[in-house]
């Protein structure tokens, strides 16, 4: 039906059948389950609306920026320049009139950026050794740290190699063709798998006290996401906190995988999502994502629950208002805030959704009543799991990138590589300044937290 006949004309037989038609219609319209997106599901923004939420951005933009290296916009003058150029005017090009240096003011100044020709710096060690003429023995002198016989590439190059490879998934090859045009370094695709082989052994140290202090942690956050190695489907795990950041990858997503990691740790808080394997971990309580909730709220908000949903989603963000409030009130305030707070969640538990995704959610919410805002009680406990969401980022974008590892050592080496990376952030380092320093034998990034 296009267009709606005119009712005058109709006989009642055909205005009942018409209601009858229209209803069908609007109960076929209610079934329909609605389309899940970022909003309303843990799907991905590239899989839902990216197009429209492009069109929306490209609309919305402002004016162009201010060109780079000029005062009033676009980036800001360097605060210590290398060199200063004062260009002052000499004379005047209609009377030829010369001018002082005192007569002339500043009318406008910028910057001017470049790098130096970048060439890498030649070491040669010349070891010297005897024969003790008192007791015949061999003596050879030693050398420093770093400049040991092996490999001639050192750290810094280690470092490099291992970000273009791990941070910004760059090929071999184009790595190969980088450091030769760029940097004038003439190194081999065996050379730099060579290199990374030696980094792998030398950052498992490293891991491992990551791994040692995460054991020892009274908070751990943990989520997962799909890897490939070797053309088939593995996971990648991430235990974090705000101290060190753990990454591993399994073929398995059970619970065997925390077991192994944690050992006979048991925290007092774990904060992750409702997968089966993260509801059996070993802490001693547990707050649930609520962002993966508010998500939920809305998805039973769109499949059409007028009565549990859009209550239990605004008790949430009710929850997040306190919790940002929380440090400017005194304890029997923030005593009677709690209490109304969960005096209004058994409330909301008490309500009979009709919707069927409205009585899921809320058979959920009563299995989890004490799950839910635990991080109101606990001022360290964060309310959502983001921050191993946005650890496991960049591995997604990896393996898209790449489609995977080829080989159990390059997954381990990837694993390695992210713990050391995302540990040395929460210190304030870059991918590249974590490498170096965990390369580094005399340093290592758990002490500088």
């Amino acid at each position: 039906m296009k267009e709606l006949p005119d009712l005058k004309q109709l006989t009642n037989e055909a205005k009942d059948d018409l209601i009858v038609t229209l209803w069908e219609e609007l109960q076929r319209l209610r079934q329909k389950k609605p389309k899940k997106t970022s909003k309303n599901s843990s799907l991905p923004p590239a899989e839902g609306f990216k197009a429209e939420a492009k069109q929306e951005e490209k609309e919305n933009q402002g004016k162009r920026k201010a060109s780079l290296g000029r005062e009033g916009g676009g980036r800001p003058l360097s605060e210590n320049p290398d060199k200063i150029i004062k260009a002052t005017v000499q004379s005047c090009q209609s009377c030829t009139e010369v001018f002082g240096a005192t007569f002339q003011t500043l009318v406008q100044r910028y910057d001017k950026i470049d790098i130096p020709p970048i060439q890498p710096i030649v070491t040669r060690v010349e070891r010297y050794g005897c024969r003790c003429p008192k007791c015949g023995q061999q003596q050879i002198a030693p050398v420093p740290v770093g400049l040991e016989p092996g490999s001639p590439f050192g750290r810094r190059i280690a470092a490099l190699v291992t970000t273009l490879r791990y941070n910004h998934a760059i090929s071999y090859a184009r790595m190969q063709q980088l450091l030769s045009e760029v940097f004038g370094l003439e190194i081999s695709e065996g050379g730099i798998a060579n290199l990374l082989s030696r980094v792998k052994g030398q950052l498992e140290a490293e891991v491992d006290g990551i791994l040692e202090v995460l054991r020892s942690a009274r908070l751990v956050c943990s989520d997962e996401t799909s890897a490939r190695v070797n053309a088939k489907n593995q996971w990648e795990w991430v235990f974090q906190n705000q101290s060190v950041c753990f990454h591993i990858i399994r073929p398995s997503r059970g619970a065997d995988v925390i077991e192994a990691v944690m050992g006979n740790h048991r925290p007092q808080v774990w904060v992750s999502d409702l997968f089966s394997a993260q509801k059996t971990n070993p802490a001693e309580s547990w707050q649930v994502c609520l962002a993966h909730q508010l998500r939920d709220c809305q998805y039973g908000i769109d499949a059409g629950d007028e009565i549990f949903s859009q209550r239990m989603k605004t008790l949430l963000l009710r929850s997040f208002v306190l919790r940002n409030r929380w440090s400017g009130l005194v304890d029997s305030t923030r005593y009677q805030y709690r209490c109304r707070l969960y005096r209004d969640l058994k409330a909301v538990l008490k309500l009979n959704p009709t919707q069927e995704d409205g009585i899921r959610l809320q058979n959920r919410y009563r299995a989890l009543q004490d799950n839910l805002f635990l991080f109101l009680d606990d001022p360290t406990t964060p309310a959502t799991n983001n921050a191993s969401e946005q650890a496991l980022r960049w591995s997604v974008i990896f393996r898209k990138v790449t489609n995977g590892f080829r080989s159990d050592w390059g997954r381990d080496l990837f694993a390695n590589v992210r713990s050391v990376v995302n540990t040395g952030k929460r210190q304030g380092l870059s991918a590249f300044e974590s490498i170096l320093a965990a390369l580094n034998p005399l340093q290592s990034l758990c002490s500088l937290s």
